[in-house]
């Protein structure tokens, strides 16, 4: 009788020896693949190199006893950290994942807009150039003794000649206006230009103006210059090659001084050009988005007024 209860006993103990050992390899399985989860996902929080951890804030104390009999066997307890351990795994990996979904939206918003607004650029530039280089279009009144900006970017045609040498009545007016002198050429240059535009004589006024866009290209008065460039030939009556200035002072030089007013203007030109709408409204839109807390109030009316004839949306 002792001798079968003593093999009752061994055996209850072997089967509980054996249902710990595989319940326990089971755990050591649920960590390994844990432990290499947990190095994917720092290989992608991490990207820097392996080895880099985040300090916690609040640490265990140590030796510290916790009195009292454990509610559950080690094993049991193991499993469920385990089971903790494989909840916030998932968690950071879907946050993980977030975040790359956020950054492909991001970079696919940048690309549209960046396409968008070469679009607008390439319509408002293939709008503003005559479709002939050096030919004037319909309802342009230049004359061929005019010359055309030397910093069009195109060859001067070959019946055009350079204006003449003022005579007569015409040179005693130009005489009349006064020359600067001072140890500023640009300076003069420009001054001189916008003092003849003043007086009309929008000839003489582009030579001065061409002078100094060509020849100090860097100076702070090449914006104001070539923006007045495109004046002389607006109040000539030679809107399309007013629009060619305008828009390559905006393009050459887009944080000039005079860039916003060259592309006010540049819209000016174009409905004189009678241009579709949509293209005057592309200008105001381009405009307004880039120097709008740079407009002068009488500009800002004047956006209003040229978006209300236009049907600007």
């Amino acid at each position: 009788m002792r001798m079968l209860m003593t093999v009752a006993i061994a055996a209850a103990a072997l089967g509980t020896g054996g249902a710990a050992h595989a319940q326990s390899g089971n755990v050591e399985g649920r960590v390994d693949r844990l432990e290499r989860e947990m190095r994917a996902v720092q290989r992608k929080v991490f990207p820097g190199g392996a080895g880099q951890t985040v300090e916690p804030q609040i640490t265990p104390e140590t030796n510290t006893v916790i009195p009292g009999v454990p509610a559950s066997s080690p094993v049991a307890d193991l499993t469920q950290r385990v089971s903790a351990l494989e909840g916030q795994l998932t968690t950071l990996t879907g946050q993980v994942e977030q975040s790359q979904y956020r950054l492909r939206q991001l970079e696919e918003a940048f690309n549209a807009y960046k396409s968008a607004t070469d679009a607008r650029l390439k319509g408002v530039e293939t709008s503003s150039r005559p479709s002939v280089p050096g030919a004037a279009v319909a309802g342009d009144t230049a004359t061929l003794d005019e010359p055309a900006p030397a910093s069009a970017g195109r060859p001067a045609p070959a019946t055009e000649k350079p204006a003449a040498k003022p005579t007569g009545a015409r040179a005693q007016q130009v005489a009349a206006v006064a020359k600067p002198s001072s140890n500023d050429p640009a300076e003069d240059a420009y001054t001189y230009g916008y003092r003849l535009w003043q007086a009309k004589l929008y000839p003489e006024a582009r030579a001065q103006f061409e002078t100094v866009v060509n020849k100090y290209p860097q100076h702070r008065r090449a914006s104001y210059s070539q923006n007045l460039l495109g004046r002389a030939y607006l109040d000539a009556g030679a809107p399309s090659l007013a629009a060619v200035a305008f828009y390559e002072n905006y393009k050459k030089n887009p944080n000039g001084e005079r860039a916003p007013d060259s592309l006010y203007y540049l819209a000016d030109a174009l409905t004189k050009l009678k241009k579709p709408s949509n293209e005057v409204c592309k200008v105001y839109n381009e405009l307004t988005q880039l120097y709008g807390d740079r407009l002068s109030a009488e500009m800002k009316a004047g956006v209003a007024e040229g978006r209300a004839t236009n049907k600007c949306k």
